[in-house]
């Protein structure tokens, strides 16, 4: 887990029940801190405010029941629809929540081919996964690296070249197989045994390459040296480019959306089942969609928001630049990955297990 700055400003703690807080459950630096402590002065509602690094750990804990959480920030396909089908949350009464109407009209529709009617979420945030790399490393190691294609990761004669300055990959079964499958020209979304056998072997020829699966230290690794490339979330890597850009020694990150195309993600607010303090948590879903609120997480974290009230509250440095808000071209690439039933997930987490262990 990333260190978070909302450390120092919220409580990470147990969920606790009571009238005069709110329990979240969010990724760590997803959320502008400053705003987050204005919430509590203005309301006086305390926020226990705790952080994941993967879907898999989200659902674990909301399938557990009673979880003791007023929000929380699934990715929509394939964890948030899974989560739908198992009546894992309530309807969202959109009554109560008076900046509804900032929400744009093209993320909502998207976000609709998961929610029927945008009955159970709201969008928060959403972008690619690509290629982070620490470009003055990079080019020591290999002058023309394909930094913008996928063999930068998947291809063992290239990824081979950068072992040791450091290789790690997001771990997430349902982030790297299907793009696995898109290095290969196959379905990304395919849910075949034959073709997730293919994805994994892709993967395992890369594994003696990977200094570390993880879905969140590779921000501090690429901003601070200590590994030069990555596969990871488009924000994530922005934010790593602007710490390293910070630090004395002025690293160089870069990301690129892969040329042969990439998943497009979207994190969805929503109040699970049994939450304690519903008020509070409509309080605080109204507070995220506060434009000025959305516009400051954005620049914070480097990751479109799906609030088109808050795009003018942004600088042009960012609402234009195509990694964050791709152009059209970019977009006709992207795909995205549906849920499948419990025997294809089984089976893509049993492959998963087997290349991180070496089984």
């Amino acid at each position: 887990m990333r260190f978070s700055l909302l450390a120092v400003l919220v409580s990470f703690a147990t969920p606790a029940f009571g009238q005069g807080q709110v329990n979240v459950y969010n990724w760590s630096d997803y959320i502008d801190p400053v705003q987050l402590k204005d919430f509590g002065k203005q309301t006086g509602i305390k926020v226990n405010y705790t952080t994941y690094d993967s879907n898999e750990i989200l659902d674990a804990k909301l399938k557990s029941g009673q979880s003791g959480y007023d929000i929380v920030v699934p990715t929509a396909s394939p964890f948030f629809v899974r989560q739908i089908a198992a009546k894992l949350y309530q309807p969202l009464d959109k009554l109560r929540l008076r900046n509804y109407q900032n929400l744009d009209a093209d993320t909502m529709a998207l976000l609709g081919k998961y929610d029927a009617d945008n009955r159970y979420g709201i969008p928060w945030m959403w972008g690619t996964i690509g290629i982070g790399y620490n470009a003055t490393e990079i080019r020591k190691r290999m002058n023309n690296a394909p930094v913008d294609s996928l063999r930068m990761i998947f291809d063992p004669a290239t990824v081979s070249r950068f072992t040791d300055c450091g290789v790690m990959i997001l771990d997430s079964a349902t982030d790297v197989l299907p793009a696995a499958l898109k290095y290969l020209y196959l379905d990304p979304d395919s849910k075949k045994p034959e073709d997730l056998a293919k994805a994994a072997k892709v993967v395992d020829a890369v594994r003696p390459y990977i200094r570390k699966f993880h879905s969140s230290e590779y921000i501090n690794a690429l901003a601070g040296g200590d590994i030069c490339l990555a596969f990871g979330y488009s924000g994530d890597i922005l934010q790593a480019k602007d710490r390293a850009a910070a630090a004395p020694e002025k690293r160089v990150i870069n990301y690129n959306v892969p040329n042969e195309g990439a998943m497009v993600w979207m994190d969805v607010a929503a109040i699970p089942k049994g939450a304690p303090n519903i008020d509070n948590a409509y309080r605080f879903l109204d507070f995220m969609l506060d434009p000025k609120v959305a516009a400051a997480s954005s620049t914070l974290t480097n990751y479109a928001n799906g609030n088109a009230a808050a795009t003018p509250l942004l600088a042009k440095s960012m609402s234009g630049n195509k990694s964050i808000y791709p152009n059209a071209d970019a977009r006709s690439h992207f795909y995205t990955i549906t849920a499948g039933n419990a025997a294809e997930v089984r089976e893509r987490t049993r492959l998963w297990t087997a290349i991180k262990t070496g089984q």
